[in-house]
């Protein structure tokens, strides 16, 4: 219960940088039913980007978290922005190279917390 306890905003950071991903690599497909369903929202750049923010916030108190309490290594963190980062400049590469960015962010953004998941398990004084 305990290793389920301290894993738990690891495991929320995974599922919602999955979600941010699929919607950002689903929009295409999605943005003509938008407006039929009344979900345009989803559409604007406004919500990816906060979307976004909140994943790498949560992210970084799930980080934070395992730093703190278990581990006191960093370099979890140097994936978490740099997943961030390229996500965030997924649009300068073109719209060509955007799924392949979102792909490689998200990816950096899951390494950074299955490492630090990893890490907060192997300690075994906690």
């Amino acid at each position: 219960m305990i290793n389920a306890a301290k894993n738990l905003l690891d495991k929320i950071g995974i599922a919602a940088t999955s979600l941010c991903a699929i919607h950002c690599l689903l929009l295409p497909l999605m943005l003509p039913l938008f407006p039929l369903i009344g979900a345009s929202f989803l559409a604007q750049d406004a919500f990816e980007q906060g979307f976004l923010a909140i994943t790498m916030v949560l992210g970084f108190f799930a980080l934070y978290s395992g730093y703190k309490r278990y581990h006191n290594r960093l370099y979890p963190f140097s994936l978490l922005f740099l997943g961030g980062f390229i996500y965030w400049q997924k649009d300068l590469f073109g719209d060509a190279a955007e799924p392949f960015t979102v792909m490689i962010g998200a990816l950096l953004v899951v390494a950074a917390h299955l490492i630090n998941i990893k890490l907060t398990r192997r300690c075994a004084d906690c």
